[in-house]
């Protein structure tokens, strides 16, 4: 058996699914509370720290967080299910020649609409994927259709760096580090910490963007060797069909769902609202969830052309975003304990002490790929590694936002290797993750170089 059939066969038989990992570390981390941490309450240590867990799991904030996130997921996904979105993708299958520039096409593509929102990029790189397949098969042109399909999921490997990466949007966020970090860090410190760090330090920032460009520029130029290198692969693909919307037999108010002159006066609304309300944070490049979340949802909108056809891509998406709504708690229970029994504050000092200001950004890059096998999902890893990587960096004194695009760039990267979010693709492309795995974890292993090199460097 080889390599990839071992890690996918570790993944089923090891791996429980995301929400079961999400119990049982919530499980773990009860019991390490009661081991390392001593009680500060006046009731039973045991009881206090179900009351850390239970406050946490209900963290007002969080929770808007949390929906903030599956807006992000949902409303990318509703993009890329337009006829606009389709229309496009169609455009790119007939550039298609080969495997290799059909490989560098979907990698490319699906990378830079990831590095804007990573629920387009997902869904994007998946159905651009399949279309390339099926304009092959029409066509007779034979190419390497895993390859394809692991080149339409790259874009998971840039996202967290990305206009709608979990972390670097959310400390944009007025206030967010500050009741992030309440109750962890000391009130001298707390004065100390910045009400917000701009995207345009981190997503924005001269040395982000470069490193997202080599991402892109050396993953494009590996696609088209393997794509040289590899053999073709049989196909026998259906035709895969965006929905059609019935428009027969409309009567009365109904019309009102399929008018393109309401969804279009309604959403040009959303758009030039979103405008009077964020220019000024556009100018300085400040991007939040609330302000991408409402021009993602304004440009839907007119895209789809009727209200009925927004829906119907919503019902779609919405089933995307049922692990996030019922992990994200957990996590925030984890987090809750983690911060107010002091385990943060002890992990942070021990980071602290094997590291310098040299070392601590990779050991949070390493860190944080290994966090996210258990905790596919960047948001939920923020709320459980974040205030332990804002610690350690303000114990050492590393600017927040290298820190913090540390940890993104580790979560990221070991997407090429959890399975969890490649499901919709696979679903979409009908590969198998045995298939596309030899390919991502050579993408995973190049762009960790480069993140790594990156973190020295700058």
């Amino acid at each position: 058996m080889g390599l990839t059939g071992v890690i996918e066969r570790a993944f089923r038989r090891y791996l429980p699914s995301p929400f079961t990992i999400a119990v049982l570390l919530t499980v773990v981390t009860i019991i390490l509370a009661l081991i390392f941490t001593e009680n500060t309450s006046d009731g039973n240590q045991i009881v206090a720290i179900l009351k850390y867990w239970e406050n946490g799991v209900w963290n007002n904030g969080l929770l808007v967080f949390a929906y903030q996130m599956m807006l992000i997921l949902v409303l990318g996904h509703v993009l890329v299910l337009s006829k606009p979105m389709e229309r496009l993708i169609l455009g790119i299958t007939g550039f298609v020649k080969n495997t290799s520039n059909a490989a560098v096409l979907v990698a490319l593509s699906t990378m830079l609409v990831s590095f804007f929102n990573w629920g387009l990029g997902l869904i994007f790189g998946a159905i651009l994927a399949r279309k390339v397949g099926e304009y092959a098969q029409a066509r007779q042109i034979p190419i390497n259709y895993p390859l394809i399909g692991a080149s339409g999921y790259v874009g998971l490997m840039v996202w967290h760096g990305g206009i709608s990466g979990s972390a670097p949007i959310k400390v944009s966020e007025a206030g967010h580090i500050k009741e992030l970090m309440a109750g962890i860090s000391n009130e001298t410190t707390l004065a100390q910490l910045p009400d917000t760090i701009s995207t345009s330090l981190t997503v924005f920032s001269y040395w982000n963007i470069l490193l997202f460009l080599v991402v892109a520029a050396v993953i494009g130029l590996l696609v088209y060797y393997l794509g040289k290198k590899t053999d073709s692969s049989t196909l026998e693909l259906k035709e895969y069909r965006f929905k059609i919307i019935d428009k027969e037999n409309l009567e009365g108010a109904e019309k009102l769902d399929y008018s393109r002159i309401a969804a279009t006066v309604f959403g040009a609304l959303i758009l030039a609202t979103f405008l009077f309300q964020y220019l000024p944070a556009l100018r300085t490049l400040n991007i939040t969830p609330n302000m991408l979340n409402f021009f993602m949802l304004g440009l839907a909108i007119v895209l789809h052309g009727s209200f009925k056809s927004f829906l119907v891509a919503v019902e779609e998406a919405i089933g995307d975003t049922a692990g996030i709504l019922i992990q994200f708690p957990l996590y925030f229970g984890i987090m809750g304990i983690m911060a107010n029994s002091g385990m943060i504050n002890t992990v942070s000092d021990f980071f602290v002490s094997i590291s310098t200001a040299t070392t601590l950004p990779i050991f949070t890059f390493l860190s944080a790929g290994l966090v996210n096998i258990f905790v596919p999902s960047g948001g939920g890893q923020w709320a459980v590694q974040g205030p332990l990587v804002l610690e350690s960096a303000l114990q050492l004194g590393i600017p927040l936002p290298k820190a913090i695009m540390a940890l993104a760039y580790g979560d990221q990267v070991t997407n090429m290797l959890q399975p969890f979010w490649a499901l919709p693709l696979l679903g979409i492309t009908k590969l198998k993750a045995k298939e596309i795995l030899p390919y991502t974890l050579i993408f995973m292993l190049v762009g960790s170089l480069i993140y790594i090199v990156g973190l020295l460097i700058f």
